[in-house]
């Protein structure tokens, strides 16, 4: 692996072998990391290259394999080009994957369990287990103008569900959507619940109806504010929403035209945000500050969604998709969901995430398919992917890239340290992920581009301010094993077995390049 070494060494050139900078969890002493944190870099760098040269049969070697010592390590290859293979042929691994990529990852224990019950039975019971609600975050219900949210009680509050939650799949399909249909806390602001209660309309509808799930994400107040849909009137209809809804949502470039953005937000139009009893106070409150009459014509909602008011929407026929007719939302978006376009769109996302970059034509129309004919039922979708041969094939092994959320949420499993919430959310932006706060409309990039020569070295430095703050991690036992299949690189195995002691092989393991993958 000389030629990204040497890339490695080049980006971490300024670098001195003392410990990183990154935040500590916890002030604690210093873990006894024997091993030099540059050796550390340079292992975990390989990643930084790109995802092509980390790809199971992507990585080439140069020289002679070195003999791999690790109990249960998986032979390396003999051939020159090939620096791991893949075990999806082991039912051990095959449940591995699933863990990894349906989930975050798992503790020592939910391994072995998932281990026990087999493939199948731990794929229905991921998708068949009733949800599990978190608990409220205290005040967040009551977020106004007098008490906003604080936005790393947020980012904390979900991030300890997720590690914590007894349903891990409903968690992980509520960060997939959090990822594809966006609102950030910036724009809908912690001043009221609203990007709260999306959190939570997101979860419960995640593995629902698409068809249900879509009227939702349309009228949610969050969503509302991001994409300016409350503010829409028809006689002022604006085509945000409208624009995001067929491109980013459902269709995708190209499935529309701009007349069917213009006619869409007209059809659309008629909705505002509610205004809980808190915002009104608040509201009230100000106006008597400052000497102004309380406002006149509003009262406090019930509710947790928009609020259609006729008045604002827009009266009269207008030609949508091909269909002249009097619209209304839900016809709007049954419209949407009878396009070609929809069903192949939604499942290449999700084939994006949880299966391999570059899904085949004929894999995404079979599934496509069967989306349609369930009628957009979520549940059958996910079991359609994680059953596919597809799924389980030798060129998807550690064929995508972990997000920083998806990694560090692994990590703390790994170690059995469900306390670190707090920890994760602080290090999400150094990573490129701050959860409630995507870039762009488009949500966060994918896979290749979580690796960058800065994104590597927070993630190592993530994992060793994670260790050092830690008094008493939990023993190796083998690690390697169920968090890495034992299939490791050659650098990777020298890498270990020169560790002088367990907090050592924990960082060897948590900043390795396979560690990275899923």
């Amino acid at each position: 692996m000389g030629n990204q070494t040497c890339q490695a060494e080049r980006y971490i050139g300024h670098m001195n072998d003392d410990p990183g900078t990154a935040k500590s969890p916890k002030k604690a002493r210093r873990a006894p990391l024997g091993i030099r944190r540059r050796h550390v870099l340079i292992g975990a760098g390989a990643a930084a290259s790109g995802l092509a040269i980390t790809r199971v049969l992507g990585l080439h070697h140069f020289g002679d394999l070195p003999t791999i010592s690790l109990p249960g390590q998986t032979p390396a290859p003999t051939a020159p080009t090939v620096d791991w293979i893949s075990p999806l042929d082991k039912p051990e691994a095959q449940v591995a994957q699933l863990l990894r990529r349906a989930t975050f990852g798992a503790t020592p224990a939910e391994y072995q369990q998932s281990v026990k019950d087999g493939f199948k039975k731990t794929v229905d019971r991921l998708i068949e287990t009733p949800v599990a609600e978190p608990p409220a975050l205290a005040g967040a219900d009551d977020a106004s103008q007098q008490k906003s949210i604080n936005p790393q009680n947020l980012i904390s509050w979900w991030l300890d569900w997720m590690l914590r939650t007894p349903t891990p799949f409903a968690e992980r399909m509520t960060l997939f959507w959090h990822g594809h249909f966006t609102s950030d806390f910036r724009k809908v602001t912690l001043q009221t619940p609203f990007i709260y209660w999306q959190n939570q309309t997101w979860r419960h509808n995640a593995l629902g109806n698409l068809h249900d799930f879509l009227y939702q994400v349309t009228i949610d107040p969050g969503m509302l504010r991001y994409l300016d849909l409350g503010t829409s009137t028809g006689r002022a209809p604006n085509e945000n929403y409208s624009r995001e809804l067929m491109e980013l949502f459902t269709m995708g470039v190209g499935s529309f035209t701009e007349d069917d953005v213009r006619n869409g937000a007209k059809a659309l139009s008629g909705w505002r945000e509610p205004v809980t009893q808190a915002m009104y106070d608040a509201l009230v409150l100000r106006a008597q500050q400052q000497g102004r009459q309380p406002p006149k014509n509003l009262t406090p909602d019930t509710v947790k969604t928009g609020v259609f008011v006729q008045q604002r929407a827009y009266v009269g026929p207008v030609k949508f998709l091909g269909v002249t007719k009097q619209w209304d939302t839900k016809a709007v978006l049954e419209q949407i969901l009878a396009q070609p376009a929809t069903a192949p769109f939604i499942v290449t996302k999700v084939l994006r995430e949880f299966v391999t970059d570059q899904p085949a034509d004929a894999y995404v129309k079979r599934l496509a398919d069967g989306f349609r004919k369930s009628n957009y039922d979520l549940k059958t979708l996910m079991r359609d992917v994680f059953t596919s041969p597809e799924f389980l094939a030798p060129t998807t092994y550690r064929a995508l890239v972990k997000s920083p959320t998806e990694l560090m949420v692994n990590m703390a499993k790994s170690i059995e340290q469900p306390g670190l919430a707090r920890a994760i959310g602080q290090a999400g932006q150094g990573q490129g992920q701050t959860l409630f706060d995507p870039p762009e409309v488009g949500g966060w990039p994918s896979n290749a581009s979580w690796i960058s020569s800065n994104n590597v070295l927070e993630r190592v430095n993530f994992a060793q301010a994670t260790l050092t703050g830690i008094a008493k991690l939990p023993a190796f036992n083998n690690a390697h094993l169920t968090q890495l299949d034992g299939v490791v690189s050659p650098a990777t195995a020298q890498l270990l077995n020169s560790s002088p002691d367990d907090a050592t092989r924990w960082l060897i393991l948590l900043a390795s390049p396979e560690f990275q993958l899923k």
